[in-house]
Parts: structure tokens; C-alpha cells; sequence
């Protein structure tokens, strides 16, 4: 079997190990692919992994050896799934894999914001705690979780975490969901997309993206938020309106912004976020801690060897 991974260092820059892929074939592993290369590189392949390198329909189509492609995330763009699916060709994703992580990291966010540990580390590495004339000092207001509202925009299985805890910090917590009586979680009241914005103290975004919602965070939806309100970000760039949310910030229509994801990652250098007031921007780490890491590399390989043995899982393209 003919394995070609098209990006690979992003999973594994060295701290993990391909040999379980290695033994389910003859296997390619590239750190990186550009577009320009991403046919070439797939077109004798009988299976391809991905990243985040696009799997266009021309390059399905060409690709005449081609069974099977998985993507080594969670979200399953990258690919052309319509074409895919003409072929029969199944695309499996892996899902839940980083829900921890990703909810530690939205607390880590929402932790600096209300507190800047990392810059009163800083401050007190500089100098300033040892020339300071008091015991004690702050560069910022600082806040507590305990009694603050915290709204989250999607409730899957990294939203259910992110309001555990919440709740286990105090805090009171309401959801904007499709689906409330089935994901109904004690503590946790549902409540509409507006409300939500224009009750919270932060408002924490963890629902996938869709044609639909789009730069759903607009300057509507912000001008309505509290003006000591924070917005947090560890699901989809393209869920903001960038430039909007910059315009806020500067403004002082919102207090700060966490984001761990853009638009356009790497971003691009006039991304007017990269100078915003008081925007902290965590480049797309959340997914990427060890632990995190060893689970999707497992998954990856599981998908892999349950195709093989007639028993796909995980797949996104089914008929139907």
C-alpha cells in the first residue's frame, strides 16, 4: 500500500513516532507540500494523509491509484469531499481528539486577560517588582471568574468542557446551541446568539465553521457586547470579521480579545488584529499539545488500518 502524507511536520516535528503508520505500507512522509506540488506528490499514491495541505478535485481525479484520504485533524475542508465521493473514495476525519487541550488553552486566554500573568512575569523579570517603592502592584485591572457570565457559541464536546470548567471556577454559564435538550448540562442555561453577546462577560466561540456563520462576529454582534467584555476564539478564524473586531478593540466598544486562530494562518502582516488593543494571539496551539498530539497520531494510524480492513471509520463523505 502506497501511503504519501502531505504535511506531516505540524502532527510530528519529531517527538513522535511513524513507524505504527510504517507498517501498514510503503510510506511518504513530506513536513510540508505547496500547492504547486500537492498533484505531483499524490498522484501514484493509494492513500494520502493531510493536514492542512488542499486536496483539490483536480488532484482526486488525476490521482488514478487513489482509495482512501484522511485528514489528520478534525475539520475535513481541505479537502474536496464532492469529488471524493464521486470516486468512492472515503475522506475520514478525527474527531475529539484535542477537546482538552482546546479547552485549557481557552482558559489560559481567558486567565491572561483577566489577570496578565505572563506580563506581570515579564514586568517583574524587567525590574519593575524590584524598584517598585510597594509590596505589591498591577498594570492592569484585574478580574475574578467566580460570578461572571461566560457565554459559549457552540456546544459539541470542546463547549461541554469549556463549561465544566467554568462552572468549576464559579462561573455562571449560558449557551447559544441547535440542539439543547440534547446536550442539556446542569448549570448551563440556553439562551439565543444575541443574548448571549449581550450578557456575557466573555464570550468564548467553539462551533465549526459554515458557509452560514462566516464572519458571523461582526460589528452588529459586538456593539452589543459589555464594554468590559472579552472575546475569545480557539475554534475558527473565519468566524470573525477581522477587521471589525480590530475596530472594537481600538475603539474600546470590547475590553480584549484571546484568539488562537486567524483567517489566514500565517497570518498575513497588515492583519489588522497583529496591533489591535489589547488582543492576545496564540499562533494555533491549542490542538497541539503532546498529549493531544499522541492521540491524534494513534487515531490517524486507527483510520488508516480500519479502511484497510474493509472497516472504515470516521468517514465524512458517506452517500446518503
Amino acid at each position: 500500500m502506497n501511503i504519501v502524507v502531505l504535511d506531516g511536520f505540524a502532527l510530528n516535528p519529531g517527538d513522535l513516532d511513524w513507524s505504527p503508520l510504517k507498517a501498514l505500507g510503503h510510506v511518504k512522509i513530506y513536513d510540508r507540500t505547496p500547492p504547486d506540488l500537492v498533484a505531483e506528490r499524490a498522484k501514484d499514491a493509494e492513500i494520502i494523509l493531510t493536514n492542512k495541505a488542499i486536496v483539490q478535485a483536480e488532484t482526486i481525479r488525476q490521482s488514478e491509484n487513489l482509495r482512501y484520504i484522511g485528514v489528520m485533524a478534525t475539520g475535513y475542508n481541505v479537502v474536496d469531499i464532492k469529488a471524493a465521493r464521486e470516486k468512492n473514495i472515503p475522506v475520514t476525519n478525527v474527531p475529539a481528539y484535542s477537546s482538552a487541550s482546546v479547552a485549557q488553552l481557552t482558559f489560559a486566554l481567558t486567565l491572561e486577560l483577566c489577570q496578565g500573568v505572563g506580563m506581570h512575569a515579564e514586568s517583574v523579570r524587567n525590574g519593575d517588582w524590584s524598584a517598585s517603592k510597594d509590596f505589591s502592584y498591577w498594570k492592569m485591572p484585574l478580574c475574578e471568574l467566580q460570578g461572571k457570565t461566560l457565554a459559549i457559541i457552540g456546544f459539541g464536546q470542546i463547549g461541554q468542557a469549556v463549561a465544566r470548567i467554568a462552572l468549576a471556577f464559579g462561573m455562571r454559564v449560558i449557551v447559544s446551541h441547535k440542539h439543547p435538550e440534547r446536550d442539556k448540562m446542569e448549570g448551563v442555561r440556553f439562551t439565543s446568539q444575541e443574548a448571549c453577546f449581550r450578557e456575557a462577560d466573555i464570550v468564548s466561540l467553539h462551533c465549526p465553521l459554515n458557509d452560514q456563520n462566516k464572519e458571523f462576529v461582526n460589528t452588529a454582534l459586538l456593539s452589543i457586547m459589555r464594554s468590559s467584555a472579552f472575546l475569545i476564539n480557539t475554534s475558527r478564524g473565519p468566524l470573525i470579521k477581522e477587521a471589525d473586531l480590530a475596530e472594537a478593540l481600538n475603539n474600546g466598544v470590547i475590553a480584549g480579545a484571546g484568539l488562537d486562530v486567524l483567517s489566514v494562518e500565517p497570518p498575513v502582516a497588515d492583519n489588522p488584529l497583529l496591533t489591535a488593543r489589547n488582543c492576545l494571539i496564540t499562533p494555533h496551539i491549542a490542538w497541539a499539545t503532546l498529549e493531544a498530539r499522541k492521540r491524534l497520531m494513534d487515531k490517524v494510524v486507527g483510520n488508516v488500518k480500519a479502511f484497510l480492513d474493509g472497516k472504515a471509520e470516521n468517514v465524512v463523505n458517506k452517500n446518503g
